[in-house]
């Protein structure tokens, strides 16, 4: 089990990367996103089952993490050009369709092996999602069974809750009382 990460600085990262356009190829780190909160957030592989689910509601909600001042980042540990293959696909056949954020290439493992949600054995990313703040302190880390999704809503109260500098007990949203 890696060691406590939260309230500390995120694990620093490069990774190639290719637009939600599936055109462009280029190159994010975390340096990239510093004055911003950033939602990072690892699925285990292209061309599956789950995972598209997750990757278009993320997309879906894309207006309400800019509202809150956040961008997201999705990362597997499949090369950029499959992250292209997919999002150029057509939907009806299994491809995402074009996005609003870019897709990370984590090839060498070193970014999931450093955010603790590695599957050695197979080379794959559990399905983890960080939320970093402006500053580049990890705040917020959820990882699930390869099997379930993640609630985009959650992530987005979570993110409200982070930036709204209380005490936010239990079902906090937008607008409740802090503690």
């Amino acid at each position: 089990m890696p060691e406590r990460m939260i309230g500390k600085n995120a694990p620093d990262f490069t990774m190639k990367t290719v637009d939600g356009s599936g055109e462009n190829f280029s190159e994010v780190s975390l340096e990239d996103y510093k004055g911003k909160w950033l939602v990072l957030f690892f699925y285990p592989l292209d061309f599956t089952f789950v995972c598209p689910t997750e990757i278009k509601g993320f997309n879906k909600h894309i207006e309400d993490f800019k509202k809150e001042g956040a961008e997201i980042l999705g990362a597997s540990t499949d090369s950029e050009h499959s992250h292209k293959a997919w999002i150029n696909q057509a939907e009806e056949h299994g491809g995402l369709g074009a996005l609003n954020f870019p897709l990370a290439s984590d090839m060498t493992q070193k970014v999931a092996r450093d955010y603790g949600i590695l599957v050695e054995e197979d080379g794959i990313a559990l399905r983890g999602l960080f939320i970093i703040d402006p500053e580049g302190i990890l705040r917020y880390s959820v990882v699930h069974d390869l099997n379930v999704g993640r609630s985009v809503e959650e992530t987005l109260r979570v993110l409200k809750a982070l930036k709204s500098g209380g005490l936010c007990p239990i079902d906090w949203d937008e607008g409740d009382e802090h503690l």
